[in-house]
């Protein structure tokens, strides 16, 4: 076949296309494909409407009327900057993110470096029991919370406090799955390597171990904050009045009493922070790996440079 028969060829329309690609000759598994795009449209659209909806100019929920921020800023009356009860549930929502991200972090570091350097017959023990809270329900969860403040620590009051420390007890277990990953894929070469070289077993954890975790403690940090945030089940329980109620605990109580899309900005907001917290979790992640593979096998020169 000459160069311009070549040329000349027609490209092939749209039906041919879609006629080959379902001929499939090579037997790829597209119907997999096929139903995980249709699993995570399912999955995605109401998610999407629903904050669609809180851009609407209007009242209503399912007809769109415009873009506009009323139901965030501009409403003086409803929408969630002028709402108190909105403002109030956003406000404790981020507080008992934010101490709970700076508590249960440093926690779940401590007691990964403490079981993944332990041996003995009980540290499988103690290994299992720092995962339960990781496949006990939520509810059981909440329940026991809700029964240990009641009865047994009641000098802690219900409200803030003891919201804190329910969202303190399930996040460290999910610090601590995330920082063991990473020393595990660490190991101790690098803090035997630094002892070698003169440090403390102190402070090559300072030095050495705890600059290597950085990115690890990082997405703690921010996994941490989006479960915080986004938790119904213990908030509920051990939240006392107005001034304790979250997001969710919100969005639950009035979505069928009094529907507003005021309710649809609160949760996009709810949302928008989970997925800059979980974003920039990865990322962070990510940019690490890099650099960590750009660099090689220079970490154990850079000890060496050290003066222990």
């Amino acid at each position: 076949m000459s160069a311009e028969a070549v040329v000349a060829r027609p490209k092939p329309g749209i039906l041919e296309r879609v006629r080959a690609w379902l001929a499939n000759p090579w037997a790829q598994p597209r119907g997999l494909a096929v139903f995980t795009w249709l699993y995570i449209a399912w999955s995605l659209i109401p998610v999407a409407i629903a904050v669609q909806f809180s851009f609407n100019a209007g009242r209503s929920r399912s007809t769109w009327q415009g873009f506009s921020l009323r139901w965030y800023i501009s409403d003086p009356d409803l929408s969630v900057l002028h709402d108190p009860s909105l403002r109030l549930s956003l406000l404790q929502s981020l507080r008992l993110a934010g101490l709970t991200m700076l508590v249960a972090t440093p926690i779940g570091v401590a007691l990964a470096i403490g079981l993944a350097r332990w041996r003995g017959r009980a540290a499988q023990a103690a290994n299992f029991l720092m995962l339960f809270p990781l496949v006990t329900p939520e509810i059981v969860m909440g329940v026991s919370l809700f029964l240990v403040f009641t009865y047994l620590y009641d000098f802690i009051p219900l409200g803030t406090w003891a919201q804190f420390i329910g969202h303190v007890t399930f996040s460290i277990s999910f610090v601590v799955v995330i920082i063991r990953g990473r020393l595990f894929a660490i190991g101790r070469d690098y803090e035997e390597a630094a002892m070698d070289l003169g440090a403390s077993q102190t402070e090559a954890l300072r030095r050495v171990l705890l600059p290597m975790l950085a990115p690890a403690i990082f997405a703690s940090f921010m996994i941490v904050f989006a479960l915080s945030i986004d938790d119904f089940v213990i908030s509920q329980f051990l939240s006392t009045g107005a001034e304790t109620i979250t997001i969710p605990v919100r969005l639950y109580s009035t979505a069928r009493l009094a529907p507003s899309p005021a309710l649809n900005a609160l949760a996009s907001l709810m949302l928008f922070a989970t997925l800059i917290a979980i974003t920039l979790a990865g990322l962070f992640l990510r940019v690490a790996r890099r650099r960590q593979a750009a660099r090689g096998g220079s970490a154990v020169q850079d000890l060496a440079k050290l003066e222990f």
